[in-house]
């Protein structure tokens, strides 16, 4: 199933995730800084979502209070909440 989540308080402004269960199928930002978001889509594609959840969730970048791994956590966590609501 996939997922679009509006990211809030980063530099991408959407996130768009395909879970399969609690496995990442993939992940494709849109905006943000494109090296390091196609390198952690290509990172996170086969893994855990709880792994990675683990891992970002809180991640800040500079003086915000959030990320675009951080949004990726909370992405995450949405997407399994409508998988599991449809």
């Amino acid at each position: 199933m996939k997922y679009e989540y509006k990211t809030k308080g980063t530099c991408s402004r959407k996130i768009t995730v395909e879970l399969e269960g609690k496995t990442i199928k993939s992940v494709e930002f849109e905006g943000g800084c494109a090296g390091n978001t196609a390198g952690i889509a290509k990172l996170v594609a086969g893994m855990d979502m709880d792994y990675v959840i683990e891992r970002f969730a809180g991640n800040t970048c500079g003086p915000r209070p959030t990320s675009c791994p951080d949004q990726l956590a909370k992405a995450l966590q949405e997407a399994y909440a409508a998988q599991q609501a449809g």
